[in-house]
C-alpha cells in the first residue's frame, strides 16, 4: 500500500507515504496521495493533516523506472497529471497540512512540501529539484515558496540540495528536530491547530490561499508544458535512460 490514512481521536489525520525503497511514487501513487488529501478535507472530523513518510526519505519524486518501462507518453502524462493532482490536493485541502520531512525531499517531494501550510523537518532532511538533470521541469513553483528567488534559481539550475536547517532561517521550515522526534514535533504543532474551532481554521485556510500572490496551480502547469516539449524533442528520454542506468536509489540523490 503506497498511502495510509488514519484519523486520530484528537482530529489529526496522519497520511503516510510508504513506497520502498525511496518513496519514488508511481503514477497511481501520486493519485493515491491526492485522494487521501481530498478525503481528509471532506471529512468534518479532520481538523488538520500530518503528511509524513516511512523509509529512508520523505519523497524521491517520480518513479522514473516506471516511466522507462512504459512505451509512448502514457506514463509521462500520468505522472504529470498525478503530480498536479497531488500538489493541488495539498494546497487546496480544506484543512491545514503539516509536512513532516525526513531524509531526502526531491522533485515531487518539494511539490508536496512547498504547498503545505507548516513544515517540520528532521535533522537529516534536505531539499532539491534535480529535474534539469532528468530532462523535465517542475516544482520551481514550490521551491520558490521555500527559499528566496536567487537561491531557488541556483538550486534549480545546478541540481544542488539545501539542508533543512538553512530553511529555518528563511522561515519556511518551522523547526528542525532530531530524526527520532520528528513525528512528535509534527503532531505537537498539528495539535495546536486541531484544538481550535475547525470552522474558523477551515475559513482561515481558504482565506490564506485567496491572498497568495502566485497561483501555484497555474504556475506549476506552465512549468509542465516545457516538460512536454523536452520529451517531444527526445531530450528527456536520453537523460532518463542515462539516469536510470546509473541511479542506485530510483530517484534519490
Amino acid at each position: 500500500m503506497t498511502v495510509r490514512s488514519e484519523l486520530r481521536p484528537d482530529g489529526i489525520r496522519v497520511v503516510t507515504m510508504d513506497a520502498p525503497p525511496v518513496n519514488a511514487l508511481t503514477v497511481q501513487g501520486w493519485f493515491d496521495v491526492a485522494a487521501a488529501l481530498d478525503e481528509a478535507g471532506r471529512d468534518q472530523g479532520t481538523h488538520v493533516v500530518v503528511l509524513r513518510a516511512e523509509g529512508r526519505g520523505f519523497n524521491a519524486g517520480v518513479d522514473i523506472k516506471e516511466m522507462q518501462r512504459t512505451s509512448g507518453f502514457e506514463a509521462l502524462l500520468g505522472a504529470n497529471r498525478g503530480c498536479y493532482a497531488a500538489f493541488k490536493a495539498v494546497y487546496e485541502c480544506a484543512v491545514p497540512v503539516v509536512a513532516a520531512v525526513h531524509g531526502f525531499c526531491l522533485g515531487g517531494g518539494v511539490g508536496l512540501v512547498g504547498n503545505a501550510d507548516v513544515v517540520v523537518a528532521g535533522d537529516d532532511a534536505y531539499f532539491g529539484v534535480p529535474e534539469v538533470d532528468q530532462g523535465a521541469l517542475g516544482a520551481a513553483t514550490h521551491m520558490a515558496r521555500l527559499v528566496p528567488q536567487h537561491l531557488m534559481r541556483t538550486l534549480y539550475l545546478t541540481g544542488r540540495t539545501v539542508p533543512a536547517a538553512d530553511l529555518v532561517r528563511f522561515g519556511s521550515v518551522l523547526e528542525v528536530v532530531p530524526r527520532d522526534r520528528l513525528d512528535e514535533a509534527a503532531l505537537a504543532v498539528a495539535g495546536e491547530i486541531a484544538a481550535k474551532d475547525t470552522r474558523v481554521v477551515r475559513a482561515a485556510k481558504e482565506a490564506l490561499n485567496g491572498i497568495d500572490p502566485v497561483d501555484v496551480n497555474k504556475s506549476y502547469r506552465f512549468e509542465q508544458g516545457f516538460t512536454f516539449e523536452l520529451n517531444l524533442m527526445g531530450v528527456s528520454d536520453e537523460l532518463r535512460d542515462r539516469f536510470a542506468g546509473t541511479s542506485k536509489s530510483e530517484g534519490a540523490k
